[in-house]
């Protein structure tokens, strides 16, 4: 069992950052891909993947990341398994970002479907104003 609990979500001005944290308990933190999704306000907005960085376990060194389109080269994701805590470093905010950020967690598995991710945290509000 894997419990999450993300920070680092608030109110910033377009062009601004944030930094979120999602800190993991359990064990064997570094056998889990840890990805970040978010889900913005409104009907039938639906839970996109942000990011994700890959678990390491047997040859596989781990530590590979993917993004979304509309975020590369504006977020970074990374992961500190000694702390058991997966950041996602947010600049060049847009208005367009504003969203419910979720951190999420599966094992042995490189996916971006929100449907495959077995542990979600509680998620944090961002609010990116022009």
């Amino acid at each position: 069992q894997v419990q999450l609990v993300e920070s680092g979500g608030g109110l910033v001005q377009a062009g601004g950052s944030l930094r979120l944290s999602c800190a993991a308990s359990g064990r064997a933190f570094s056998s889990y891909t840890m990805g970040w999704f978010r889900q913005a306000p409104g009907p039938g907005n639906e839970r996109e993947f942000v990011a994700a960085i890959s678990y390491s376990g047997g040859s596989y060194s781990g530590g590979r990341t993917y993004y979304t389109d509309s975020v590369k080269g504006r977020f970074t994701i990374s992961r500190d398994n000694a702390k058991n805590t997966v950041y996602l470093q947010m600049n060049s905010l847009k208005p367009e970002d504003t969203a419910v950020y979720y951190c999420a967690a599966v094992r042995f598995m490189i996916v971006y479907s929100s449907r495959s991710y077995n542990y979600w945290g509680q998620g944090t509000q961002v609010t990116v104003s022009t």
